[in-house]
């Protein structure tokens, strides 16, 4: 009996050490957590926010993303120019080499906002100084555009100071879902 309680206890025990190895691995290294500090993401993500973001996939146009800026801190942005790209915003209208993009995630922020322009105009040119964004740049702004620090004051985000790809608000409740 007592043979047999060590056994099963030492079946347990691998089962335990392996589960806890797995959850290391996944929230280390896959689905990884954070708060959202800020409101630059405002109607999109919300101060307290906790999202999970991950390191693998590749980036795309409109994703939300996390970066090291240049003085360290970590910052949660929206992907708008992708490399090589010109970006450039006019009256409301985002243009990615002069062809006009829809922002669906905007459209309601649009219509409820009191001035004139929710983004003001800009072009990629005057704040880069070139053409277009390098092979490696992509350019990022917050959902909320007034407020938010983002490429039109920093310029290009690069590809090794991106750390992961938004992916889900799992807290508070209220607000779970995908991104």
């Amino acid at each position: 009996m007592n043979n047999d309680f060590l056994e099963r206890l030492i079946y347990w025990l691998k089962i335990t050490v392996f589960a806890a190895f797995v959850v290391l691995i996944v929230r280390g290294f896959i689905f990884i957590p954070m708060t959202i500090e800020g409101n630059s993401m405002e109607k999109t993500l919300h101060q307290e926010d906790h999202i999970i973001y991950e390191k693998f996939s590749n980036i795309e146009r409109f994703d939300i993303i996390l970066f090291r800026a240049s003085d360290g801190t970590v910052m949660v942005k929206r992907v708008i120019g992708l490399p090589g790209e010109h970006v450039a915003y006019y009256n409301d209208e985002l243009l990615i080499n002069n062809k006009k993009v829809a922002e669906p995630y905007l459209d309601e922020v649009k219509l409820n906002h009191l001035a004139n322009h929710y983004t003001t105009n800009f072009d990629s040119k005057e704040i880069l100084g070139k053409d277009n964004l390098s092979e490696d740049g992509y350019f990022v702004l917050g959902d909320n555009r007034r407020v938010s620090k983002d490429s039109r004051s920093f310029g290009e985000v690069t590809a090794d100071q991106i750390i992961g790809r938004a992916r889900m608000i799992y807290y508070p409740l209220k607000d779970i879902k995908l991104l």
